[in-house]
């Protein structure tokens, strides 16, 4: 067997160098499409880099304490106003910051129930009202704009009783299992999860928008390939997967 000359074994020995030293596991902090997007664009990338990514995905203001409390990580997607927060408290590199998605915030019933009437504000209250449980985040990105819907409705202490609040992402999971009538949260969480319908979306008088945006830590090892994540969930292929789960990307 013909032996391998001294500029083909110095090659080798180099791509074999570059695929070690390119073999990380990037941990990525993570909304739910977030998530969704990069179980389809994952596994090419990994494929293509040697990486592996580590997707988690929670609350996002438990991620963001998380973050704070110094678990170590590579890149996060949150709501824009907490990845500004990070960037300011030195977490986060502020020239990476980067939108990814924005979203409005709407109702779910479980899958084949009825579904009642939100496209007024008069309707959206009588709605709400009538329901015999409604059920959305206890600290999520929409629990304040809700709270502040019923107050403007004038029907806050009324739906209190009623009303569940849950710590992790799992309104639209409560709902489908037949815990509560009505969730309440961002439409792209309603829509990835099969045992409930999309009602519709607030009012628009009532309406607010929750924007996602992303950027890398900036304790990370892996700079570069945090940043070809980033270009990723910016591209083409991703904003299409990002508007199927109900929400707007860039």
């Amino acid at each position: 067997m013909k032996k391998a000359g001294p500029r083909l074994t110095a090659a080798l020995a180099l791509a074999l160098a570059c695929q070690a030293a390119g073999a990380h596991e990037i941990k990525i902090f993570a909304s739910r499409v977030t998530k969704i997007a990069l179980q389809v664009l994952g596994p090419d990338y990994e494929k293509a880099s040697g990486n592996k990514l580590v997707v988690i995905d929670d609350v996002a203001v438990v991620m963001k304490r998380r973050i704070e409390a110094g678990e170590a990580f590579d890149l996060a997607v949150l709501v824009d106003y907490q990845t500004d927060d990070l960037v300011k408290t030195g977490h986060l590199v502020g020239d990476t910051r980067t939108t990814i998605m924005h979203s409005g915030t709407g109702v779910a019933v479980r899958r084949g129930a009825p579904k009642p009437d939100i496209s007024t504000v008069e309707a959206f209250r009588k709605t709400m009202l009538d329901a015999k449980s409604i059920t959305y985040l206890a600290e999520g990105a929409s629990t304040t704009h809700v709270a502040r819907a019923f107050e403007k409705l004038g029907i806050a202490a009324a739906l209190k009783p009623k009303t569940t609040l849950v710590p992790t992402d799992t309104v639209s999971e409560r709902v489908a299992e037949g815990k509560e009538e009505l969730g309440i949260g961002i439409i792209a969480n309603i829509v990835s999860v099969p045992g409930v319908e999309l009602i519709g979306p607030f009012p628009a008088e009532l309406q607010f928008n929750i924007v996602f945006s992303g950027a890398i830590s900036k304790n990370t090892q892996h700079a570069q390939d945090a940043r070809d994540i980033l270009k990723l969930l910016t591209s083409p292929k991703a904003a299409e997967i990002i508007a199927a789960r109900g929400m707007q990307p860039g």
